[in-house]
């Protein structure tokens, strides 16, 4: 469907979710009659004592400006744990725990997110299972959900790099959904496709473990931003995007990776796709000055499905020091972290590592981001000067 068609259709709610709902509004043009109609819904819904968040774009239709259809999506069935006080340091210049949506770092093939009509839009779950499975927009977000703050990192993320975000995820756990369709004993892949025809792909035997793996549909409370995947994409805790983060979802097929190869394991990417231990300083910057006495030094590490469980740093060489671990916010996501350092003149080199809470240390060799994820230390200088 163009921008300018008409279109005279309302996403109906399903029933029983009024009083257990967020109504929301994704941008889409629509006509007069399909406006007056949202437009009152939303304010019945207002009055009811809903709350109302109201995400707009600009149509493309030379005749229609800003418009909005009200959706509406259930409050999780399973919310995410609550996060504790202390899960930032409270460091000048060290960014929240949670990256806001318009912070969250994206990599996609696609040019331009696709401009998806919810009224339209499905997805299929099919392939090697008994009973495929296909759902529309309102039948998904009437299912029971899970929220879940998991840290996403990109496979071409440079030591030290900011390819890498944490959010609250609202969704569909994933193993429900395949045990409705019941996979088949022949499958060993999942498979993800875009409505662009993009591919992303990861071993079966990965969900095993019960990760909160999910096919979402808000992202921080909100609908997905149309370029982190509207209406629904795939999250996999653990995995780098280019196996798992299938944005833009139309199709889940269960198969195998030999018969199936998904984009980037066709062009050399390593099929184990799961994320490496990582950390990284983010204050003070790398090559800034500043006075002796005492720095402020923090940043974050990760390694999901694994817990972060210790973050040391090392200053010239010298032995490796604890610094002061954030609060956790769980498995799945990243740690912060601070070190307050009795900085002397010259200048310095500063590197940080982590272990996880299974005991393994953070591959300090150097390697490039492919074919499947850069490893090393990060390490930055910094000149301190007489105060």
């Amino acid at each position: 469907m163009t921008d300018d068609e008409p279109n005279d259709s309302v996403i109906e709610i399903p029933a029983g979710l009024e009083q257990e709902s967020t109504v929301v509004s994704v941008g889409r043009t629509m006509n007069r009659r399909t406006l007056l109609r949202t437009v009152g819904w939303v304010a019945a819904a207002a009055a009811a004592g809903v709350a109302v968040v109201e995400i707009v774009r600009r149509g493309t239709s030379s005749t229609v400006g800003v418009v909005t259809e009200a959706l509406s999506f259930r409050r999780p069935s399973s919310p995410a744990p609550a996060l504790a006080a202390g899960i930032h340091p409270n460091l000048v210049g060290l960014a929240p725990a949670v990256t806001p949506n318009a912070d969250f770092f994206q990599i996609d093939t696609s040019m331009a997110a696709p401009d998806i009509d919810t009224g339209t839009w499905a997805f299929t779950i099919d392939g090697r299972v008994d009973h495929p499975l296909t759902l529309t927009y309102a039948e998904l977000l009437a299912l029971p959900s899970i929220e879940r703050h998991i840290t996403l990192a990109c496979v071409s993320n440079d030591v030290g790099g900011d390819l890498v975000g944490t959010a609250r995820w609202q969704g569909v756990r994933l193993s429900d959904l395949l045990k409705q369709v019941g996979v088949r004993a022949d499958a060993d892949a999942v498979v993800g496709v875009s409505v662009d025809g993009f591919t992303a792909g990861f071993p079966l035997a990965v969900l095993a473990d019960g990760r909160d793996a999910m096919v979402a549909y808000a992202m921080n409370g909100e609908p997905l931003p149309a370029k982190h995947g509207f209406p629904a994409r795939l999250v996999v805790p653990g995995l780098y995007g280019y196996v798992s983060a299938t944005k833009w979802l139309s199709q889940i097929r269960l198969t195998t990776l030999a018969d199936d190869v998904p984009f980037w394991l066709g062009r050399g990417w390593s099929a184990d796709g799961t994320v490496e231990a990582a950390s990284r300083i983010d204050v003070p910057r790398d090559g800034v000055a500043v006075a002796t006495g005492r720095v402020d030094v923090g940043g974050r590490a990760w390694h999901q499905h694994a817990a972060v469980g210790t973050v040391e740093i090392s200053v010239d060489g010298g032995d490796w020091q604890r610094v002061t671990l954030a609060d956790s916010m769980g498995t799945d996501c990243w740690r912060l972290w601070s070190w307050s350092w009795d900085a002397a003149v010259g200048t310095h080199e500063l590197r940080v590592r982590m272990i996880d809470d299974n005991g393994t240390l953070q591959d300090a060799a150097e390697r490039p981001t492919f074919p499947g994820a850069a490893s090393g230390l990060h390490t930055i200088k910094v000149d301190v000067r007489p105060s």
